[in-house]
């Protein structure tokens, strides 16, 4: 890692202290080598530089949406990141190329297939970007979750550190059966792993993927 890097992955770790209250235990279950997707929520911009620098010295990229680098700024810390452009709402081959390429060198790619923040922390929608991905690339899946965080801005105006905790699953693997998966299927598989990162967060955040609970005296 550059001296310049080093310094600027101090200056995050800083700032998210000076923030948060961080509870990153779990981030020891993270495999020290290997591709590897992480499939996280996506609640704001805190869980950037959160995971990113508790990841080091792994090399970790992520997804983020192109017009980020509209802005020179954004354009330069995403870059810092390892953040990947997508043009949201196409299909971006380039993108999925350098995913693919990241995944085949080894590396950490980590994505939220919601697509956008929730503010809220309440899980939203699952795109099926993630399957094609796991099915192509043959990497394990480990799902990660972050809840707290929503609180940043009411913390903050009443002068307190937000606590911020990390949640870390168990890897698995996508099996597409060795034939053609229909759209149908991704998305069925999609839902699987969105699922997943819902047993991973208090009940309060499920969302979309809440499972209603049997009354009293069902079977």
């Amino acid at each position: 890692m550059r001296f310049g890097d080093r310094i600027i992955h101090g200056i995050e770790r800083a700032l998210v202290a000076l923030l948060c209250r961080v509870d990153d235990a779990d981030i020891s279950k993270v495999p020290a080598g290997g591709p590897l997707l992480i499939v996280t929520n996506h609640i704001n911009f805190l869980e950037i530089p959160v995971v990113h620098t508790r990841l080091l010295p792994r090399r970790v990229f992520a997804l983020a949406k192109a017009e980020a680098w509209d802005n020179r700024v954004l354009g330069w810390l995403f870059d810092r990141w390892g953040a990947i452009p997508v043009r949201r709402g196409e299909s971006d081959l380039g993108a999925m190329r350098k995913c693919l390429e990241v995944l085949e060198d080894g590396a950490i790619l980590v994505i939220a297939p919601e697509g956008t923040r929730s503010r809220d922390g309440r899980l939203q929608h699952g795109h099926a970007g993630v399957v094609a991905l796991a099915l192509r690339s043959g990497a394990p899946i480990l799902p990660l979750v972050f809840y707290g965080g929503e609180k940043l801005g009411e913390n903050l105006r009443r002068l307190r550190r937000t606590p911020f905790h990390i949640v870390v699953g168990e890897p698995f693997r996508l099996d597409g059966g060795g034939g053609r998966v229909t759209q149908e299927r991704r998305q069925e598989m999609a839902a699987d792993v969105m699922q997943r990162l819902a047993g991973l967060l208090p009940i309060e955040y499920h969302g979309e993927y809440a499972v209603a609970e049997a009354a009293p005296g069902d079977d």
